[in-house]
């Protein structure tokens, strides 16, 4: 079940599973936490903190985003990862974490570099999960561009089904298909 914090005004949700060792995981988008599921499944030893990113899952967007910062996407709503770092640490402080090792996929290790800017000593470790730390190619803005006129038309089934083979290595999709 989904647990509630507040950041900047807006209800946030996260999930927390198991004990031990602190590991915040930071889903991609237009995905929600439960991305992370099945990996954890086979992971032991660790308190997993799992957020909903705003506006994914069963977080709020909030009301106050400027709009038409996206000039591809015009009435998209600016999300900044600054946004989303700003809200990770409010997650700790509520938590009462000094610090975690955090694991970031896509988006959400763009996040991870902007919270290890401004909070280093917070992060105990790094995982990075098909990151980068420069921005997007132009082929991957458009490739992003089609990502949310597809989540508007089907929600974000249809994304992840059809994403799935680019986000699962082929050795992997070879050996544990």
């Amino acid at each position: 079940m989904s647990k509630r914090y507040e950041s900047n005004g807006t209800q946030l949700s996260y999930e927390e599973i198991g004990s031990g060792v602190p590991v915040v995981f930071l889903h991609p988008t237009p995905l929600d936490h439960s991305y992370w599921l099945p990996a954890l499944a086979e992971l032991g030893g660790v308190r997993a903190i799992l957020p909903d990113f705003r506006g994914h899952g069963s977080s709020g967007l909030g009301s106050d985003l400027p709009i038409g910062g996206f000039s591809r996407v015009p009435d998209a709503p600016v999300l900044s990862i600054g946004q989303l770092a700003t809200d990770v640490l409010a997650l700790m402080d509520h938590l009462a974490l000094g610090e975690a090792v955090f694991a970031g996929c896509s988006i959400g290790g763009y996040v991870m570099m902007e919270l290890w800017r401004r909070g280093p000593l917070r992060m105990r470790g790094l995982v990075f999960v098909c990151s980068k730390p420069q921005p997007d190619a132009e082929s991957n803005l458009a490739k992003r561009v089609e990502t949310i006129a597809k989540v508007r038309r089907e929600g974000t089934a249809g994304v992840f089904d059809g994403n799935a083979q680019t986000l699962i290595g082929a050795s992997t999709r070879e050996r544990r298909p």
